[in-house]
């Protein structure tokens, strides 16, 4: 009996063994002590769906200084996600990461206390205070580490402009000269469409500083020295209306891939669009030759580059995994993702002096430092409910199918101002 004994102790005590190894080895998985046997996976949302295999090298170069950080890029489509990404957060969920929208947008999320507070992060000091103020509360809290600058202007196509003797304007009525040459030689002058309201205040952008003189009307406006009812704006509006000649035919039916479409396909000379669609144009057409232009003054003054902070990246405040995400962060305040980022988004990265071996991404960094102007609708102007930046949108899509006037627009757009822009109060 007494082997039989000692055999039952010897089993009884493996099998405590056993158990005792099971439930370590559950306590490691169940851990966020990130272990060399353990990890944490971040998710990051965008609405830039077309960036995947991109942020797959970003991530792949943060891991190989984190390697226990697992991240995930989950963008949603640009439409529907800011409507995603709110119901996630009022359900106290959502991605680790959030890609904030500039300026008031993703403000309004940190009002609403969805947004962790990323004061006294490692790198923020290596961007200018001018550009971290893209998601900076009012109270001074910095909520984002910036992204990229986008610009918008026109690009051209180079052979088309060669073939027709033209060539980069230098003053308005140039430009309006070469509009007109195209078209009376068969060729569509701007791939442009009406259909996308958030394609209208963005060409405003572009050609409206051409007839307020730039910053200074921008200065006055954004102090309530002057509003949209100034001769300058008006002006603004009455040229978008004039511009309709020189879309295309059934401008009105035309939403951003059908005249990116146009562009890349050679059927159109003009572009008048942001940055960003240099890699996604040549993605398409990797042998077209662009060129761009700053907008020529209308009024005797310097060229202008509407430019802007076009987003930030943020913590959930719900995040169960902030200290990791904040490690990320600062991953994206470094050199090495500054040049990482330019060389394969081909754009410009919001870290100062970064170049990129694409020549025309290096032209426009050059050309922010020279013709600059802010993209008005957007950094003062995207408050209100529906916001002014939405208001003139959708008055600008009326007066193109001709339900509205160039005086109905402006008179839309000051009353909407009026509503919530402290300086008009």
């Amino acid at each position: 009996m007494k082997g039989i004994g000692k055999v039952w102790l010897l089993c009884l005590m493996a099998i405590m063994l056993v158990v005792s190894s099971a439930c370590s080895s559950d306590n490691t998985e169940g851990s966020n002590n990130n272990t060399d046997g353990d990890s944490v996976t971040l998710t990051i949302g965008s609405w830039r769906t077309e960036d995947g295999a991109n942020y797959a090298k970003v991530i792949e170069a943060f891991n190989e200084k984190h390697p226990d950080i697992k991240v995930e890029f989950k963008p949603s489509k640009n439409t529907e996600y800011n409507t995603i990404l709110n119901t996630s957060l009022q359900a106290g969920e959502g991605p680790d990461i959030i890609h904030l929208r500039p300026y008031a947008p993703g403000l309004e999320l940190a009002k609403a206390g969805y947004i962790e507070p990323i004061d006294g992060l490692n790198g923020l000091d290596t961007f200018p205070d001018s550009t971290l103020q893209a998601s900076r509360g009012e109270d001074g809290t910095q909520y984002g580490v910036p992204l990229n600058l986008s610009t918008t202007q026109v690009f051209y196509n180079k052979a088309i402009f060669e073939e027709h003797g033209l060539e980069e304007p230098q003053t308005w009525d140039e430009f309006i000269a070469i509009n007109e040459k195209l078209e009376d030689e068969g060729v569509t002058p701007l791939a442009f469409g009406t259909k996308e309201g958030w394609l209208l205040s963005l060409a405003h952008g572009i050609f409206g500083p051409a007839h307020w003189g730039g910053n200074d009307f921008v200065d006055k406006i954004a102090n309530g020295d002057t509003d949209f009812t100034s001769p300058e704006f008006v002006k603004s509006i009455q040229v978008m209306e004039e511009l309709k000649e020189y879309f295309p035919n059934n401008s009105e039916g035309l939403g951003m891939e059908d005249i990116r479409t146009l562009f890349f396909t050679e059927q159109a000379a003009m572009f008048p669009l942001g940055s960003w669609e240099i890699e996604v144009v040549l993605g398409m057409n990797p042998d077209l030759e662009i060129g761009f232009f700053p907008m020529p003054s209308a009024v005797g003054g310097e060229p202008t580059l509407t430019t802007w902070v076009d987003g930030s990246f943020g913590i959930n405040a719900n995040s169960k995994h902030k200290e990791e995400a904040k490690k990320f962060l600062e991953f994206l305040t470094t050199k090495e993702f500054g040049e990482l980022f330019t060389k394969e988004f081909n754009m410009i990265s919001a870290i100062p002096d970064i170049q990129s071996d694409n020549e025309l991404v290096n032209g426009l960094s050059a050309a922010v430092s020279d013709y600059s102007t802010p993209y008005m609708m957007l950094v003062y102007f995207a408050g209100g409910n529906p916001t002014t930046k939405v208001t003139i949108e959708t008055e600008l899509q009326g007066m193109y199918i001709g339900s509205q006037t160039v005086d109905g627009v402006v008179e839309k757009v000051q009353e909407s101002a009026d509503g919530w822009f402290e300086p008009f109060q």
